[in-house]
């Protein structure tokens, strides 16, 4: 990418993939996370010495692949997260790319380089990675699209893993109708023009996002029950976000140790104090903690699947707060990143699709309203926001 204001890419060599001719999304230009693996290009996964201990691939991701073949051209690879580990978009060997809607704050992380470059225009769309929030969260600073898909539904062929039973492939746009189109190529479906017909507001997220923040949110809400019609509130969390949220930090970090600590025990990589930090407490992960966070999966799996039959879908916060500012210490930064978690624990746990709608503001701040359905219902979930833009 030669023209790059914002930081958003990886610097280096320009990156250039033309897409097919004549497809459904000709014309449209995207980018990847550099987690995603584009034939004869370096993987690089945010940290110089991953890149340098990782042979080059000869083959495109299915991501990047699939948005090829829709007739989208790659513009470039965008900058992440050392190793996906991460949700402020702060790195320490490719800088932090600049939040357009928030230039003295974080993007957001860990696709902090794609949700920066859809934000400041440099392309249509960008694919991103979400496991523990790596969409939502810069979806929701950035004042983007973004989806989380139903886990398991699209390949990870090509894409770097962290934790597989929560990572997801997910993707950003400006526009809900930039946003469906890229959504019915990735999807391999059509966006239903039936909405839902209940709705759930799930009051202990509000509850636990900042009195402001769901203040600011209530104009989207509202709309939002006026496209749906029948609309009840309900605890989404019964345990509680922060008993969802000790689970998702058990579990992933326990996952990133195992995919990470042959790399690690073999080549001493350099790593950021946090990046570190975090798989070392991965690698302290007890048995029994492991299994009782199996087990909360369990429950919420089922308490998602009790609220979200078909035809309904739930609203909450995607983050408690706007974006944060950047260079926060490590002992500020760390409860910061406890909330986040909190309300984008339900993700990896149960693996439901999410959708992320821009639409709110405090103090000139974007903020995220986010929409899940149950498995299988990400192309409604597109619907609806959709509708919520011609709404507006």
């Amino acid at each position: 990418m030669s023209a790059d204001p914002v930081g958003a890419f990886v610097p280096g060599p320009s990156v250039r993939v033309e897409g097919k001719a004549g497809g459904p999304l000709s014309g449209l230009t995207f980018a990847a996370k550099d987690l995603f693996d584009v034939a004869g290009e370096v993987t690089g996964g945010g940290n110089p010495d991953w890149a340098r201990a990782n042979p080059v691939p000869s083959k495109h991701a299915w991501a990047v692949q699939t948005l090829l073949d829709a007739g989208a051209t790659l513009i470039g690879k965008t900058v992440t997260d050392e190793v996906s580990l991460g949700i402020l978009g702060e790195s320490a060997f490719d800088g932090t790319p600049l939040n357009t809607r928030a230039p003295d704050r974080v993007p957001g992380g860990s696709s902090s380089g794609s949700a920066a470059a859809v934000a400041a225009g440099l392309c249509d769309t960008a694919l991103g990675t979400d496991t523990g929030g790596s969409v939502r969260v810069p979806a929701s600073f950035c004042g983007l699209y973004g989806i989380r898909p139903t886990h398991g539904r699209l390949p990870l062929d090509g894409m770097l893993p962290q934790a597989p039973t929560s990572d997801t492939t997910g993707w950003f746009a400006r526009d809900a109708a930039t946003f469906a189109k890229v959504s019915a190529a990735m999807l391999g479906e059509e966006i239903p023009a039936a909405l839902p017909t209940r709705l759930i507001v799930a009051v202990d997220a509000f509850g636990f996002a900042d009195p402001e923040v769901a203040a600011a949110l209530q104009p989207m809400v509202e709309r939002l029950k006026g496209l749906v019609g029948a609309a009840r509130d309900e605890v989404m969390a019964p345990p509680g976000l922060s008993t969802w949220g000790r689970a998702q930090r058990t579990l992933q970090p326990a996952e990133a140790w195992s995919t990470f600590k042959d790399w690690v025990l073999r080549d001493n990589p350099r790593m950021a104090f946090g990046v570190a930090r975090g798989l070392v407490m991965g690698s302290m992960v007890q048995e029994a903690e492991q299994g009782w966070a199996n087990l909360m999966r369990t429950e919420v799996r089922a308490r998602l699947r009790y609220l979200l039959p078909p035809d309904t879908i739930l609203c909450m916060p995607t983050t408690p707060f706007p974006a944060v500012p950047k260079g926060l210490p490590v002992p500020v930064q760390t409860p910061l990143r406890d909330r986040i978690l909190c309300l984008c624990a339900h993700g990896g746990l149960a693996g439901f699709p999410q959708v992320s709608i821009p639409g709110a503001e405090l103090d000139g701040l974007p903020i995220g309203l986010s929409i899940l359905g149950g498995r299988g219902s990400d192309a409604t979930l597109i619907a609806v926001a959709e509708a919520m833009e011609r709404a507006a």
